[in-house]
């Protein structure tokens, strides 16, 4: 049997952009639903064959909004169920996957700061990037890199090249 389990819109600690009240609400929320994909991808790698990351569109009185859910196909899948505990929580600040948040707040007043989540990808992979020597300043960079550079190796590639052009 098939279900969703809803992790949020953005990390629990973290700004986020409130339906009623964030100019142009539609497009910052996509936004930042889409940011919080590429974190828990950061922090807990891509989902197993048999569940996946994506938006989930929840109706209120005020209007739509969308958070990121995890679509569950296969839930006798041992890996998928590991996934899913992993994940369900979410994150609590968008540093625990090395983001910055993609999106500034002054108020209820938006600003992306990266228009394409391309460079949100490369933003945290250049964060995350080791040593010369390859060793990691902290640990768990090691697992937030390895993780974005398995999925999205194009962006790993594009952030290896501007670290040569630096």
């Amino acid at each position: 049997m098939s279900y969703i389990i809803d992790i949020g819109g953005a990390p629990a600690n973290e700004d986020c952009a409130q339906l009623g009240q964030t100019p142009d609400f539609e497009a910052v929320n996509t936004f930042e639903v889409l940011g919080y994909k590429l974190a828990i991808i950061a922090r807990h790698g891509m989902p197993p064959a048999g569940c996946k990351l994506g938006p989930h569109t929840n109706r209120h009185d005020f209007g739509v909004y969308r958070t990121l859910a995890l679509h569950i196909e296969d839930e006798e899948d041992e890996a998928v169920q590991a996934y899913a505990e992993a994940v369900e929580e979410g994150l609590g600040s968008w540093l625990e996957a090395g983001f910055t948040p993609p999106v500034i707040y002054a108020g209820s007043v938006a600003k992306i700061e990266r228009l394409d989540h391309v460079e949100l990808v490369i933003g945290a992979l250049l964060t995350t990037r080791p040593n010369a020597d390859g060793t990691f300043p902290i640990a768990d960079f090691g697992i937030l890199h390895g993780h974005l550079a398995a999925a999205f190796p194009q962006q790993a590639k594009a952030a290896r090249q501007r670290l040569v052009e630096a």
